[in-house]
């Protein structure tokens, strides 16, 4: 079909066709189609489900964690919904804010506190708090 995979990532696909280019993103079985040239992507729209059965939901809203919010002026990509997931699968909604000043000299230190009873609670939690510093770098450092 005339796709090409980007030369960092094996996900992102993309095909320029004269004035009009078409992006695919793929991760495991979630797919992103966009363009500028409607009729190529229904193209791959159709080729897609010839091979795979895909199921269309239309105009992106959500994708991997990121919601997507589309005004007047732009769009708006917010992990809300993510979050609060995560807080209340952990039940932080008990806690109440703070703002994160941590000190950039601190020395953390392996062997202070207790041990966890359960280290995956612990694993699953950082895993996902990553994701969110991978996503949102505005938090990467608090986090």
């Amino acid at each position: 079909m005339g796709y090409k995979h980007s030369e960092n990532n094996y996900s992102p696909f993309s095909k320029k066709v004269s004035s009009s280019i078409i992006f695919v993103a793929v991760y495991v079985d979630d797919v992103i189609i966009t363009g500028t040239d409607s009729v190529e992507i229904a193209n791959l729209k159709s080729f897609l489900d010839g091979q795979f059965k895909i199921k269309d939901l239309g105009k992106l809203h959500y994708f991997l964690g990121l919601e997507v919010l589309y005004k007047p002026d732009g769009v708006i990509i917010s992990q809300m919904k993510f979050t609060l997931d995560l807080l209340k699968e952990y039940d932080y909604f008990a806690y109440i804010s703070l703002s994160s000043s941590l000190d950039p000299a601190m020395k953390l230190k392996a062997d202070e506190g207790t041990l966890l009873p359960d280290p995956t609670y612990y694993i699953k939690l950082v895993g996902k708090l990553n994701f969110l510093t991978n996503t949102r770098l505005d938090i990467a450092y608090s986090v």
